[in-house]
């Protein structure tokens, strides 16, 4: 091990990813003898053959996957030290990667975007929606950001005390569901109750790859639930069904109050005593001294600040 070569490192980690010498080869620009010598010296090196083959591509041994998370370590601590200590956002051409909730667009690309093409004009930022994979792609740090949305609820099973320990995050603002219905419903002319918003039928927008909201979760502890006619994630086509049927329609608050003046739409309370979830600026502990990660950190918490 005195004369180990850390590039050694990086291909083990792309292996253990890609599990395959062929995939590894493509990602790291090399040729698959050259991976495939590379990986003859690092079974040397930890006397164990660190890979099996199978139909399906490479096994991990076990000495592998105890490696893993080490490998994964060193090599973040190595790209931090080499990292340029000086960012000058005016004269810098990076590009930033951020998962989000959908409703997360409106809550904060307004309001930081504006002044980061004022400071910085040639960086740029490439959005996907928050999925089920994105706090993984967090966690091996393949994205710099997350906007997810979290609960308080101590009820929930997405309780923002979930959030792997390494990452960092930043609460950006709270929010609580609210039920949409045409303007006509007949449920209207009814006291507004629990039991009102359980005999009509609902439709559910899904967003950020969420399967249950805090709502369902709490109903089923009363051995209650939704009773869903359609589930979509096209809030806008959702919003033209809602007002062309007796459908019941939950949604984030923020986003469904600032639509709704230009709809058939009322909007009424969730009659169920729940806490407010709310949006969680996540990343990498990895990047907690990155200067241009702290500027973007910096734009986004500032431009939130002034709506709270």
């Amino acid at each position: 091990m005195k004369n180990f070569d850390i590039n050694l490192l990086r291909i083990l980690h792309v292996l253990l990813e890609e599990q395959s010498v062929t995939a590894a080869a493509a990602r790291l620009h090399l040729s698959q003898s050259a991976v495939s010598k590379q990986l003859a010296k690092l079974r040397e090196t930890f006397a164990d053959p660190l890979f099996e083959r199978t139909p399906y591509g490479l096994r991990p041994t076990p000495k592998a996957l105890s490696l893993s998370d080490s490998v994964s370590d060193i090599l973040q601590q190595v790209n931090q030290l080499t990292r340029a200590e000086i960012f000058d956002p005016a004269q810098s051409q990076r590009q930033f990667h951020i998962d989000l909730v959908e409703t997360a667009y409106s809550l904060t690309y307004p309001r930081f975007m504006p002044q980061l093409l004022q400071q910085a004009p040639d960086i740029s930022l490439t959005s996907k929606t928050w999925n089920d994979d994105s706090l993984q792609r967090l966690i091996r740090c393949e994205i710099d950001f997350g906007i997810g949305i979290f609960e308080w609820d101590e009820r929930s099973s997405s309780h923002y005390r979930h959030v792997p320990p390494s990452l960092n995050y930043i609460e950006l603002a709270r929010d609580y569901p609210v039920c949409l219905m045409r303007k006509d419903h007949p449920a209207l002319n009814e006291p507004w109750s629990l039991d009102v918003f359980l005999k009509y039928r609902h439709l559910q927008v899904s967003i950020g790859g969420l399967k249950r909201w805090l709502l369902d979760e709490i109903l089923a502890l009363e051995h209650k639930q939704l009773d869903n006619a359609v589930n979509m994630t096209d809030f806008y086509a959702a919003i033209k069904l809602c007002e062309q049927s007796d459908l019941f329609m939950c949604y984030p608050s923020v986003s469904a109050l600032a639509m709704i003046e230009y709809t058939d739409l009322v909007s009424r309370p969730i009659p169920i005593e729940l806490e407010p979830g709310g949006y969680l600026l996540l990343w990498n502990k990895h990047f907690d001294l990155d200067s241009s990660h702290q500027w973007l950190r910096q734009l986004i918490t500032h431009g939130i600040d002034l709506i709270k």
